[in-house]
């Protein structure tokens, strides 16, 4: 790894840290260079705010994630077990991260915040976790109504931040709730999605689709 690269992952997991220890509010850039050892106008020079340090967590994470579902896909052509399998892998690499989850959801939550996950800062993670859901499904054997094919990536990770909303909420034991909630939601997904190709549930399938399109389009100015 680069040099440029090891001190821009040792920054971020230097804030992630403090910020669980001591709060995201009461966390300075200051303190963050002095624990990670670099000097302060080091720490600026690659994240110029506290708010990108998160998106620099979340396209770490990202990164994580990502890597860590190469294997476990490889080979298994099955749509459920592969979407199952992608949604645990996240809960595993967040584990470490799920006090601070709760301390970064109040900024996260404020639409105009460029810690949501909807905002323009937040783009390239949130591209990169619909490719991943785009390779769930392109490498699985489901069949599917073309129409619903089309958005299907983008409503599953729409999907998957729900489940992230209850995994910051949980405080069931290593959350076994969230676990239990993909256990019991991903095989009826999975049903619906390989009921889609049949003829008489397509004017469904396509009208929840046309309205879930026409809720994420942007208003006109």
């Amino acid at each position: 790894m680069p040099k440029s690269e090891e001190t821009r992952s040792l920054i971020v997991g230097t804030a992630m840290r403090l910020f669980t220890e001591n709060g995201y509010d009461r966390t300075t850039m200051r303190a963050i260079a002095a624990e990670a050892g670099v000097s302060v106008g080091n720490a600026y020079y690659y994240f110029s705010s506290k708010e990108q340090l998160i998106q620099g967590f979340y396209d770490q994470m990202q990164r994580d994630h990502q890597e860590r579902c190469i294997d476990l896909l490889s080979g298994e052509p099955a749509f459920e077990e592969r979407l199952k399998r992608v949604l645990f892998a996240w809960l595993d690499v967040a584990q470490p991260y799920h006090r601070f989850g709760t301390q970064f959801f109040v900024n996260a939550a404020d639409p105009e915040s460029p810690l949501s996950p909807f905002s323009e800062d937040s783009t390239a993670a949130r591209v990169a976790s619909i490719g991943l859901m785009d390779e769930v499904i392109g490498g699985s054997d489901v069949k599917i109504d073309p129409e619903l094919r089309e958005e299907l990536p983008e409503l599953l990770w729409l999907f998957q931040m729900g489940v992230v909303l209850f995994w910051v909420h949980d405080r069931s034991a290593a959350q076994k709730r969230t676990r239990m909630l993909i256990g019991r939601t991903v095989p009826l997904i999975a049903k619906l999605v390989g009921l889609s190709r049949l003829r008489v549930l397509r004017p469904v399938s396509r009208e929840v689709t046309s309205l879930i399109k026409d809720l994420a389009r942007p208003e006109p100015a």
